[in-house]
Formats: structure tokens, sequence, C-alpha cells
């Protein structure tokens, strides 16, 4: 015992001090779009034509972030011409519509926040559901269980049960395999309960859109609460949403 306190010592706090100091990502990570609005039409339609996701919409010159998986492609048009990746990690939002980025950081609802604080309080339970995923998602949520992230000192867990429960964390496009017990895990929870959809597959089907294999959106099952997108949304990226939707 001596020995595991004096260990502990030696190490100090290997915590993040995030959210009370700001964190700096690695210079490749890839966050928010920046978009030039005034951009040719040609060269909007040229990044719309590279992207694998259909991502691009160029009347709007907007990015469906809840489609990107952030492959960057497209900044490599013309030197970024039309879109640079920022370091901005807070792309978390309550709405499907707040994911078509047009540069700007999208805003959570202060209604829902407030909503959500007076039911839960300072506590929030979440049962993971991986419907299908390739894994990164989950991997990169379960980071936030290490001691860097610490996300338990938020109030925040995840739970083996459905019924101990606040909410359900979905992953994955929804494979037709996995709808029925999605399904059941959602009608498990009780009520009142959150859903959060993480990750391109679980907003819109990600690199699997448009398969017939898939539901591909999980707002056609329940009302979504929280889109987080990514693929996979960074550790800080959940954080963030989690953090402003619900603290």
């Amino acid at each position: 015992m001596l020995k595991i306190i004096r260990n502990r010592f030696e190490q100090g706090c290997k915590t993040t001090s995030y959210p009370k100091e700001p964190i700096n990502l690695y210079k490749r990570y890839r966050g928010l779009p920046k978009i030039n609005g005034v951009c040719d039409a040609a060269m909007v339609r040229q990044c719309a034509a590279i992207c694998p996701q259909d991502a691009i919409l160029c009347e709007e010159r907007k990015i469906d972030l809840g489609k990107c998986t952030f492959c960057g492609r497209c900044e490599n048009v013309a030197e970024g011409a039309f879109v640079t990746f920022s370091q901005d990690f807070g792309m978390g939002t309550s709405s499907r519509e707040a994911l078509l980025c047009d540069g700007t950081l999208p805003a959570l609802a202060e209604h829902s926040k407030k909503h959500f604080k007076k039911l839960f309080g300072r506590s929030l339970q979440l049962r993971q559901v991986s419907a299908g995923g390739c894994n990164s998602c989950e991997a990169d949520t379960n980071v936030l269980n290490t001691p860097f992230f610490d996300l338990s000192r938020f109030g925040i867990d995840f739970v083996a049960s459905p019924r101990h429960a606040d909410g359900i964390h979905v992953t994955g496009p929804i494979s037709k395999n996995m709808k029925t017990a999605l399904i059941a895990t959602y009608e498990a929870v009780p009520s009142p309960k959150v859903v959060i959809a993480g990750g391109a597959c679980a907003i819109s089907g990600g690199p699997f859109y448009g398969s017939p294999e898939i539901v591909g959106d999980l707002g056609a099952l329940f009302p979504v609460d929280l889109y987080i997108p990514g693929c996979p949304p960074h550790p800080l990226t959940t954080l963030h949403a989690l953090l402003n939707f619900f603290k």
C-alpha cells in the first residue's frame, strides 16, 4: 500500500485541466472546417466532386458534418481555396440541421441544456451501444475513462445495463442485425431519457451511406437529443458536447 501511495506522489496528477484551461491538439488534427464563402463556384464543384461522402453542398457552400469523415481531400484542392480544417473540436449540436456547417461553430440549444440539467442534475449515466460500427468510435469513447480525461469527475459514467441508464450513446451505422437489439435497449432505459448519436455512421450512415443493409440515421428510429460528428469523433469532441449539453 505504501508503495502505491509513493508511486502516486511520484507520478503526480495525470488528468487534464480541461475545460478550466484550453488544450492544444496535434497540428494534423482536423476539426471544424473553415469555409471560404466567396470561393469560385467551379472550385466548390471540384471539391464536391471528389468528396467520397457527398457532404459538400455546392449551392449553400456548406459542409454536412453529419456525413463528413474529415478525410481532408477537399482541403487539398487549390491549397484549401474553399475548405481548410481548424483545430476547433467543439462540434456537437442538438439539431441535425445545425450540422450543415458554414464555417462557424454549431450552437447547442440553451433550452435543452437547462432542461436536461433540471432532469439529471450533476449525474448522467449512459449505456453505450455499438450498432454495427468498426469500433473506432467505441475506442475513442472508452478513452474518456482513462486517467487523462477522467470522465467520471464530471458525474458522467457509462453503465452496463440500460435499466441503470439515463440514456443511450449510439455508434455505428445501425445494421439490420443490430436494429432490434438497439430498439430493445432504448425501450429498457427508464423515461425521461436522452439519445446521443456519436459519429458519422450513427448520424447519416457514414461510409455506408445509402446501403440497404443499414438504417444509417438514428433519428429515423428515435428523437435524437445530441449529435456528435466525426469519423470517429475525437474524445475531446465528445467531452465538449457532453459538458456543454448536460452541465
